[in-house]
């Protein structure tokens, strides 16, 4: 298999001009919303976190600094945090501190980007090009490539639009001042960087974008920190006294679809009664934020729905897991399963088959292509728990499938290192160093984006 098809490189570009640009040295990285040092399993503290802080890291290995910009969240936190590796995250004032929805934050970002320029000209720093991350990063991104003249990428790892289409009809829509803002940020950007091609085709149907300005460029994984490891001794350090362990994690929220998960786990003990003695499913991720009322409203619904079904002694909820943690629960587990409604890559997946842990996973977003239904664990119809509960059965009552699953689950993940996605992120950089038109997004003199946008709160 050819390293396009496996991993979903596309090497196809638009045609801007390929004349020689200087060597890309540093690079203004942008997270307004989440700092990528915050502790994976929070609210706003998931994939895209780990995406900018792997990034910036395999970058900064290529010889190109990296400073991450992000708002300053806690009074009296640190201002500059380096790790010695080129990398600098730099919190800066964007409103009060303390957590902010990002409706409140989109207004405090032309505050934002005002100390990004006052840091540069303290600074004394010039940045070769500008990467922005999430819609509210992509309109910053878009003003301060109009007030440096430097070319621009956004990336927004989940859209508006794509996002409601995949929503439970119970859950609050995603705002319009989002899908708008992304809209915004599209027009004021070289470039678009989604993760596979489904994503791409998501963008093209749900917003206006030329096809030459986006490019494919899938996400990573630390394959030395996720590797295969001794299955017996991974479920000691996990403290695991069962048989058979079903593992999931990712933010707690409705998306995610554990709700269709616990579902699926009654409906497989209903079926398989001697089952209850030897299976546990555990879901990590959801640390409560206590400054923020609705986090644990989705854990609290989970353990409602573990109470009503009777599966205390099954389901373990185990709250935020430091990512270093990660790859034992992976290689404990028989197999590691994905049930979102949505997602546009799909990092948990690829991190579980890059352990060599069969993954069965909504077949949606990314996951249908980080998934090969079959060969490296099962493909589900989302929110279809008797399937789901079907295809951990499988799982469960063939070891001989199990191990084929999980050895092409790691041949498949080998594919996703950080070090290779640095590499074609550097080449966007250099390919698209010219600019590709003029002109400005908005104003940092407005008071919002509203008018710019045509957003409006």
């Amino acid at each position: 298999m050819n390293e396009r098809n496996s991993a979903g490189w596309d090497h196809q570009h638009s045609s801007h001009s390929a004349s020689p640009t200087p060597p890309i040295r540093r690079v203004a990285m942008i997270s307004v919303h989440t700092c990528p040092l915050a502790n994976l399993g929070g609210k706003d503290a998931g994939g895209m976190n780990v995406y900018v802080r792997q990034l910036s890291r395999a970058l900064a290995s290529c010889n190109i600094a990296v400073d991450v910009f992000t708002r300053q969240r806690f009074a009296g936190g640190p201002r500059i945090v380096g790790d010695g590796s080129g990398v600098r995250v730099i919190h800066l004032d964007a409103g009060p501190t303390g957590p902010l929805s990002k409706e409140e934050i989109y207004e405090h970002l032309p505050e934002f980007i005002k100390h990004i320029e006052e840091f540069r000209r303290t600074e004394g720093i010039y940045y070769d090009r500008l990467h922005g991350h999430y819609w509210l990063s992509g309109l910053v991104t878009a003003e301060l490539r109009r007030l440096w003249q430097v070319p621009s990428l956004v990336m927004f790892h989940t859209l508006a639009r794509v996002k409601n289409a995949h929503l439970p009809p119970e859950v609050p829509p995603e705002s319009e001042l989002r899908a708008n803002g992304e809209q915004c940020a599209i027009d004021g950007n070289d470039i678009v960087v989604v993760a596979n091609r489904r994503e791409r085709d998501d963008l093209l149907a749900h917003y206006r974008v030329p096809l030459g300005k986006v490019v494919i460029v899938p996400l990573g994984v630390d394959i030395e920190l996720f590797a295969p490891r001794d299955r017996a001794l991974a479920r000691q350090r996990i403290n695991l006294d069962s048989e058979h362990l079903i593992f999931s994690v990712g933010r707690i929220e409705p998306l995610k679809g554990f709700d269709t998960l616990v579902r699926a786990t009654a409906l497989l003990l209903a079926r398989r009664h001697a089952l209850r003695q030897s299976l546990q499913l555990w879901i990590g991720g959801g640390k409560i934020d206590h400054d923020d009322p609705a986090s644990g409203t989705e854990m609290s619904h989970l353990h409602q729905i573990i109470e009503s079904l009777g599966l205390a002694n099954n389901v373990r909820l185990l709250g935020a897991i430091p990512q270093e943690q990660l790859p034992d629960f992976y290689a404990a587990a028989d197999c590691v399963v994905v049930p979102s409604h949505y997602e546009s890559f799909g990092l948990v997946a690829v991190e579980a088959m890059a352990t060599g842990t069969p993954v069965i996973a909504s077949d949606v977003g990314g996951l249908g292509l980080s998934v090969k239904d079959g060969v490296t664990g099962f493909l589900v119809p989302t929110g279809d728990e008797s399937a789901l509960a079907n295809r951990i059965a499988r799982v469960l009552d063939d070891s001989a499938l199990r191990q084929r699953l999980g050895a092409a689950a790691f041949a498949e993940g080998a594919h996703y290192s950080w070090s290779r996605v640095a590499e074609r992120i550097e080449a966007v950089y250099e390919k698209f160093g010219s600019l590709s038109r003029s002109g400005s997004l908005v104003s940092v003199a407005t008071p919002t984006y509203a008018t710019a946008c045509g957003c409006s709160t």
